[in-house]
This record gives C-alpha cells, sequence and structure tokens, in this order.
C-alpha cells in the first residue's frame, strides 16, 4: 500500500477481465490487509465529517455568548438543517459513491472522464433537491415551528436564520459532490486538508460577523455559509490544479451530456440515499422530542448523550463510506471476491471499533454526565442509559458499514427499507411505550439499540446471500443505463 490510491486501485489498468468468482480459497492475511485498507481510508473521512460539524459547533458556541435566545435559536436551526438541507448533500450524494467509484475502475483509461459527468449529474440533481429544501426553509418553516409548539419568537428567529443560511447550504452540497468525486478515486484526505484550513478561518468569521460587524444573530449563517463556499472553492482549486490527482476523472464541462441520459436513475439513487440516512436521523429526532415530554432532567440527560454522539457517530459514518467507494472500485474492477471480502471485512472492522468505543464509554459512563453538567440527577441519568448507548455503537458501526457497502452495490433502497421497518414499525413504538411505563430515557435507547442490531444485522445477512458475479453486471448495468462509457466485452461469456 505505497499511497491510498495505489492501494484502491492495485491490479487494474482499466481493461476488461474475467469476473473473479467468490467461493476461491482465502488467505488471512488478505482480510487483515483489506481491514488495514478500510481503516487507513476512512481514517480522514472520520476527521473530515468531525471538522464539519465543528463548524456548527463553533457557530452556535459563539452566538451563546449574545444571549440564551440566541443560543436556542442557533441550535435549533443547525439541528433542523442538519436533518433536511444537510441531509440532502450528505444522503444524496451516496449516489455519486454508488456510481463514481465503478465508473472509475471499470471505465478505460480514455474513459475516465466520464467520472466528470457524473459529478456534473451530481450538480445538477442535488441543486434541485436542495432548492426544494431552501424554498421550504423561506416560506414553510416558521409555520411548521410553531404548529410544533415552539415559542413564536424562537419560530420566527429560526426561520429568519434558515433563510440567511439558505445560499450558503448550496456550497455544503457542492462541497460534498466533490469530495466524493475524490473519493471515487482513492483521494480520501484531500477534503479533510481542505477542513483543516476553513474550520479556524470560520471560528475567526464567526466572530468578526457577530460582533465586529455587529450582525449579531445574522452574522452567524452568513460566516457559516460563506466557510462553505470558501471549502468548496478550495477543493475546485485543487482539482483544477492537480494533473495527475483528482483532475484524471475530469474531461471538461459537460452539462448536455449530464442532463441527456441517467438524470432519473441517478435521482432515483439520490433519494433513496436521502431516506436510507435520513431514517436514522430522524428517528433521533423523535426520540428528542420523547424525551422532552418526559421531562427536563431526562432531556438534558439526551442533550448530553446526543452531543457525544454526533462526535463518536463520525466512526461508522467514515467507515461506510470507505466500504461504499471501496466495494464500488471493486465491482467496478471485475472482482467479485473482492468486493465480497472487502465487504464482509468492513463488518468485522466495524465491530471491532465499536467494541473499543463500547469498553471507552463503559469505563467513563460515571464521568461523562459530569464534565457536561453539574447536576447530579443528570448525571446519574447518563450513567444509567450508557450500557445502551455503550452497545449501541456496535450496532452504529454495522449499520454503518453493512450500509456503505449496500450503497457500492447501488441497493440504497434496501437499506431504506431496513431502517424504515426496524425504526418506525418497532424500535420507537417499543422505546416510547416503555419510555412512559417506568423506564424513562432507558426505554427509549433501549428501543434504538434494539433497531440498529435489527438494520445491522440484516444488513450483513443481506449482503452475506449477495450473488457478487450479478452485482458486478448490475454496476455495469447502471453504468450503461447513465450513458456512461464502460468495456463489457467479455461478459456475454461470462453468462455462458
Amino acid at each position: 500500500m505505497s499511497d491510498e490510491r495505489t492501494a484502491l486501485l492495485a491490479g487494474h489498468d482499466g481493461h476488461t477481465g474475467p469476473i473473479t468468482e467468490t467461493g476461491t480459497k482465502t488467505d488471512p492475511r488478505e482480510w487483515l490487509a483489506e481491514m488495514a485498507l478500510l481503516f487507513k481510508a476512512s481514517v480522514p473521512v472520520m476527521f473530515a465529517y468531525m471538522l464539519q460539524n465543528s463548524l456548527q459547533t463553533v457557530s452556535v458556541l459563539v452566538v451563546g455568548q449574545l444571549s440564551p435566545e440566541a443560543l436556542a435559536t442557533a441550535a435549533f436551526s443547525y439541528m433542523f438543517a442538519m436533518a433536511t438541507g444537510w441531509l440532502v448533500a450528505l444522503g444524496g450524494t451516496t449516489a455519486i459513491d454508488t456510481l463514481a467509484s465503478s465508473c472509475f475502475t471499470g471505465s478505460a483509461d480514455k474513459d475516465k472522464g466520464s467520472l466528470g459527468v457524473l459529478l456534473q449529474r451530481g450538480f445538477l440533481v442535488l441543486t434541485a433537491l436542495y432548492a426544494a429544501v431552501a424554498l421550504f426553509w423561506c416560506f414553510g418553516s416558521e409555520p411548521l415551528f410553531r404548529a410544533l409548539g415552539q415559542d413564536p419568537v424562537i419560530s420566527f428567529q429560526s426561520a429568519r436564520f434558515l433563510r440567511i443560511l439558505a445560499p450558503g447550504g448550496l456550497g455544503y452540497v457542492y462541497f460534498e459532490c466533490l469530495k466524493k468525486f475524490l473519493q471515487a478515486q482513492g483521494l480520501y484526505s484531500v477534503g479533510t486538508c481542505v477542513l483543516l484550513i476553513t474550520a479556524p478561518l470560520n471560528a475567526v468569521l464567526q466572530y468578526v460577523f457577530v460582533y465586529s460587524l455587529g450582525l449579531g444573530l445574522d452574522g452567524a449563517p452568513i460566516a457559516t455559509g460563506i466557510s462553505y463556499w470558501l471549502s468548496c472553492g478550495l477543493l475546485t482549486a485543487y482539482i483544477a490544479s492537480a494533473e495527475h490527482h483528482g483532475r484524471a476523472g475530469w474531461s471538461g464541462w459537460a452539462v448536455r451530456r449530464a442532463a441527456s441520459t441517467g438524470m432519473g436513475a441517478f435521482a432515483k439513487l439520490a433519494l433513496l440515499g436521502v431516506v436510507h440516512v435520513g431514517s436514522e436521523w430522524w428517528a433521533f429526532e423523535i426520540v428528542a422530542l420523547a424525551a422532552g415530554r418526559l421531562g427536563t432532567v431526562p432531556l438534558a440527560a439526551q442533550s448530553v448523550i446526543m452531543t457525544m454522539d454526533q462526535v463518536i457517530n463520525t466512526v461508522p459514518f467514515g467507515l461506510g463510506v470507505a466500504a461504499s467507494v471501496r466495494v464500488g472500485n471493486l465491482l467496478g474492477a471485475r472482482d467479485a471476491a473482492g468486493a465480497r471480502r472487502s465487504a464482509h471485512s468492513a463488518a468485522v472492522l466495524s465491530v471491532i471499533l465499536g467494541t473499543l468505543l463500547l469498553i471507552l464509554l463503559m469505563a467513563s459512563r460515571h464521568v461523562l454526565g459530569r464534565v457536561f453538567s453539574d447536576d447530579a440527577d443528570v448525571a446519574a441519568i447518563v450513567a444509567a442509559v450508557m450500557p445502551y448507548v455503550a452497545l449501541f455503537q456496535i450496532a452504529d458501526g454495522l449499520n454503518g458499514s453493512c450500509g456503505g457497502a449496500l450503497r457500492g452495490m447501488g441497493r440504497q433502497w434496501v437499506g431504506a427499507l431496513v431502517n424504515l421497518v426496524s425504526y418506525y414499525g418497532a424500535a420507537l413504538p417499543a422505546g416510547i411505550l416503555l419510555a412512559f411505563h417506568g423506564w424513562g430515557l432507558t426505554g427509549l435507547w433501549c428501543g434504538q439499540c434494539v433497531a440498529l442490531f435489527l438494520v445491522g444485522l440484516l444488513e450483513w445477512g443481506i449482503v452475506a446471500l449477495s450473488n457478487w458475479p450479478a452485482e458486478v453486471r448490475r454496476a455495469f448495468d447502471r453504468l450503461e443505463a447513465g450513458g456512461v462509457a464502460t468495456v463489457r466485452s467479455e461478459f456475454d461469456e461470462d453468462e455462458e
């Protein structure tokens, strides 16, 4: 593994070859090497999402010095933005994971520019999706907030906050598209390096706009939006200046080609990606609302737990991105056996990382609550719920890794369906029932934990039962349906 690109693409030169079948003799060293590769690829992705989350966290901290009302407005607005607009970026761009990763290894060298077509298709489709969300922010958010029982002042200020944030959010969407474009080529660390520049700049911008320019609460979304567009601009500059790293997939603007074929298939994958990722996020928002009805102390404990989980969640999410790209790359390289091994390696690695997190959380269960709150009752509830939160990390890792593998296979619909059935058909009703019949916050987390174990194990079972040579063929079918040039001359022989 000389660098992050050659490790992903070793042994593939863009030409056709027979599909390698599953069931061949395996070497344990290959599995260990695969897990090491996935871990190496996922680490910069994890840090990138941590830094992206820090942009909003810093904004809330800066605004919080204005007044409690400003703090509540900013925190609520960013939470709503995450569950709607940012979901378009993080869920919708999984379509690029699926298609671009297979395209990069499945196309001949002269056709690598097809990645650029997919990127432009992503710009078109996700701009349309985000525009719908932004219009709702501008004209529908305040009535919704009032209907949900929010304070009228918070409802008005949050709606204004989102209107100001809306133009900057498009920079977030484009930044995610560009990151996926680079990740499909095995370049995982570029986005992290960009955020290492823009994250400190964001802190400075927040102070300048909120205090130095006297814009107050309005300055926070302006500074955040500028930070997103700066990140997008720096990533664009990298691609434009890199002759052999990142620019290989770009052959110039081809908007007409991007819009002429494959738009429907891409939009379908993007929407299913939004549902796949969003179904879990929305479930946690419902848990937060339910926790609020349990009382002030349980709500405070839930806030502490979710603050920690937002940081910890970058581990399974980062591993899922790496698994998605790796599986897609191997399917494009016609390596069915390698794709199968990679999917299972990601699942095993997620269990290992989840177990380490479980040990860490259990060892510090009586300390974590006191780090965030001096209230003894809050700390006690956090300690009581922590065993379920700790077990949740293993399940969340399985969901992230197996969900990533399914996205690499273009089967976002499977993950979305499993999430919807497990969360909304079982976990949430059971958790809420337990919560209001003596279990309190522990009941809510027990339901979430059971749901995610169901999701993870079901998805792993689906991955295990997959016909991997058939997945290779389906990967090329998707590319052909999208008008992406690929080489398929030997598939007829494989069919025979």
